[in-house]
C-alpha cells in the first residue's frame, strides 16, 4: 500500500514523534493513502517551518507499506468510522500527553481542522460525545495512520519524495 506524509523536508527514515502537544492518535509518525491530503499538510508544515528556516521546502515523502507482514505481527487498531470510541480516544491523546496506549499502529479519521472545533466543544463540555459524533457523520474526514512504535516503522519503506 502506498502511503504520504506531508512535511517540510524529505523524511528517508521515519521515527516515532513526541511532542509537547497531543495528536489525534498519541505520538508517532502520521501517514495518509490520501496524497493530496498530504500536499496540503506540507504545504501548511512549510508556511510555519519557514518562519524559522527559509530554506524549508513543501515535500511529499512516498513509501509501500507491508500491510500484510504488517497485520500478522503488530497490534493495529482501526477505527473505521467516527463514533464515541474514536472520540474517546481522540479526547485521550489530545488531552493528555501522557496517555500511552499500547497499540502499534493507528488508522482513522483525522480530526482537522473542522472536525477539531468539534472536538474542542466537547472538550470544553459544551457539546455531547454523543452529539458530536452524530455531527461529524456529515462532516468530509480524510483519514491517517499513525506509527506508534519503533516496530511498526520497520514496514514502513521509504520510496522517494516529490517537491510540491
Amino acid at each position: 500500500m502506498i502511503l504520504y506524509h506531508g512535511s517540510a523536508f524529505t523524511v528517508p527514515e521515519p521515527k516515532v514523534i513526541i511532542s509537547e502537544i497531543g495528536k489525534d492518535f498519541g505520538f508517532g509518525f502520521y501517514t495518509t493513502n490520501v496524497k493530496e491530503q498530504a500536499v496540503r499538510w506540507a504545504i501548511r508544515k512549510t508556511k510555519i517551518d519557514m518562519k524559522l528556516n527559509s530554506n524549508a521546502n513543501a515535500v511529499l515523502n512516498v513509501y509501500d507499506y507491508n500491510e500484510v507482514a504488517a497485520q500478522k505481527d503488530l497490534i493495529i487498531k482501526v477505527f473505521d468510522k467516527p463514533n464515541i470510541e474514536w472520540l474517546e480516544f481522540i479526547l485521550k491523546c489530545r488531552s493528555d500527553v501522557q496517555f500511552k496506549h499500547s497499540y502499534d499502529i493507528v488508522i482513522g479519521n483525522i480530526a482537522d481542522d473542522n472536525v477539531g472545533e468539534t472536538i474542542a466543544f466537547v472538550m470544553n463540555n459544551i457539546m455531547r460525545k454523543e452529539d458530536a459524533v452524530e455531527r461529524l457523520r456529515f462532516s468530509k474526514i480524510n483519514n491517517q495512520m499513525c506509527f506508534c512504535s519503533d516496530k511498526s516503522l520497520a514496514y514502513l519503506k521509504f520510496i522517494y519524495e516529490e517537491r510540491v
